[in-house]
């Protein structure tokens, strides 16, 4: 019988875990809904404000033999010291989003380490806080709650921090890590260097046909500003982009979950029949042995 209640007390337990997990995975749909199409919103920004950079810095080009005489596009061969800012969630529950993109910094570290490079580490989300506080690695950032509600205006007051170490000569390069939504079922570590800015993404070299205008002493102006925007997008757009990618492994972890513990009710619900079964059996037998011994 004590067998009996803890099958009983198991399958009331995993029941229970069902429905929460079925309840986090409804929510994680009704978010993912909203960020996913911020995120497209975003995207489209994103993609016009790299347009209008890229005819810029074109013509800066064009107008000087040397390329673009600009801090934020001075490319070092050989840093000596990297900035590198990651974004993890706040909250765990969604598979190996996390992981991913903790993985992914680790690698990159080794990888300018081994170049003799001093990496110096910014957190954005708990989860990636916490792994690195538990390794005892130093960061420079701690930033909690921004990845679970991203805010322009805090996400530009990050990164502009960040930008301004490599403007002082702090650091010569950035790099930007998330873990980024492809589709419903599918997540992406993207790793973007964000300063000096990339000029292999601009196309420099493509034949502009651009009706747009900038005179010679307000470039260098108009490129300083547009560089700002553009690296406070990203930072923004990234945010956002890494958020849909947690819903999106979320929903997917959760329904997972509920789907075995549907399986482990049913194991259970067997395995319990069958003690029963035996109970009565046993209950029988000592039953029909009692009458018999009376005769």
């Amino acid at each position: 019988m004590a067998n009996l209640k803890e099958i009983k007390r198991k399958i009331g337990s995993v029941k229970n875990t069902q429905k929460t997990t079925n309840a986090m995975k409804l929510v994680s749909s009704a978010k993912f809904k909203r960020t996913e199409e911020l995120a497209k919103k975003s995207r489209v920004y994103a993609g016009k404000l790299t347009e209008l950079l890229n005819e810029i810095a074109q013509k800066m080009q064009q107008s000087n033999a040397e390329g673009i005489d600009n801090i934020y596009f001075r490319n070092v061969e050989n840093p000596k010291k990297v900035d590198i800012v990651f974004i993890t969630a706040d909250k765990g529950l969604c598979g190996g989003f996390n992981f991913q993109t903790i993985k992914r910094t680790n690698q990159l570290i080794s990888e300018y380490q081994a170049q003799d490079v001093k990496v110096r580490l910014r957190a954005v989300g708990r989860k990636g806080i916490d792994y690195f506080k538990f390794n005892n690695v130093e960061l420079m950032n701690e930033v909690i709650g921004l990845s679970a509600a991203p805010e322009f205006k805090q996400a530009a007051e990050l990164i502009s921090e960040v930008a301004e170490s490599y403007v002082n000569g702090e650091t010569d390069k950035i790099i930007l890590i998330h873990n980024g939504y492809i589709n419903m079922i599918t997540q992406e570590i993207r790793v973007d260097q964000i300063l000096p800015v990339d000029t292999s993404k601009l196309e420099l070299n493509s034949a502009s046909t651009s009706e747009l205008e900038v005179e010679p002493d307000d470039d260098d102006t108009l490129l300083d500003a547009l560089v700002k925007r553009y690296i406070e997008y990203t930072m923004y757009y990234s945010l956002i982009d890494s958020l849909a990618a947690e819903h999106s492994a979320r929903m997917q972890a959760m329904d997972a979950a509920t789907t075995n513990a549907k399986e482990m009710v049913k194991e259970l619900t067997v395995k319990y029949n069958k003690a029963r079964q035996e109970a009565i059996t046993t209950e029988l037998i000592e039953i029909i042995s009692g009458m018999e011994s009376m005769k």
